[in-house]
């Protein structure tokens, strides 16, 4: 049985910016325009995230493996956001429920192992020798080096480490 969490309920509507939860009357258009509703024939839901999250029900949202897809399923295309007729800022919202995933500890771990590399290597993605000689011959300039010092000190002050754990180099060198 769902269990209602007024506490959690008031978080997201003080969260909320522009306080555009309130206005949803459960039409169903995010749901019907989403594209990520489409490819997964409805088990990914946008009206069924704000419904639960306009009732506080927590557990519905932040536990388990099904609620984790339900949450960061999100593409952040804003689709929805266009759609909605009564302009609630779903994509927000989402974006507030996927910090409170991440801070409870319940991100996906493809979202932590990404986040870690970026923190690694100052990049989501590494350069590889193919992407170079592909730069090369369509004429494009070399790469720009990556400061991973700034990087890692932008993220840094977000608390990024302490939910991601050490880096490698910092395991290595006795946690410095």
């Amino acid at each position: 049985m769902a269990v209602i969490d007024f506490e959690f309920r008031n978080s997201i509507i003080q969260k909320d910016l522009g306080n555009t939860l309130a206005y949803c009357y459960q039409c169903g258009t995010c749901s019907g325009a989403c594209p990520v509703a489409q490819v997964t024939k409805g088990r990914y839901n946008p009206r069924k995230i704000i419904l639960n999250s306009l009732l506080g029900l927590k557990d519905n949202l932040l536990l388990g493996a099904e609620n984790n897809f339900n949450i960061w399923g999100c593409t952040v295309c804003d689709t929805c956001d266009e759609m909605c007729p009564q302009n609630v800022e779903l994509t927000e919202i989402f974006t507030l429920l996927k910090n409170m995933s991440v801070e409870k500890g319940e991100a996906p771990d493809y979202y932590t192992t990404q986040a870690k590399f970026i923190l690694e290597h100052g990049k989501a993605i590494p350069l590889a020798p193919a992407i170079e000689r592909r730069r090369d011959q369509m004429g494009l300039p070399k790469a720009p080096k990556v400061d991973k010092k700034e990087i890692r000190a932008l993220l840094k002050e977000t608390g990024l480490e302490k939910i991601i754990g050490p880096l490698e180099e910092e395991k290595k060198e006795g946690g410095k």
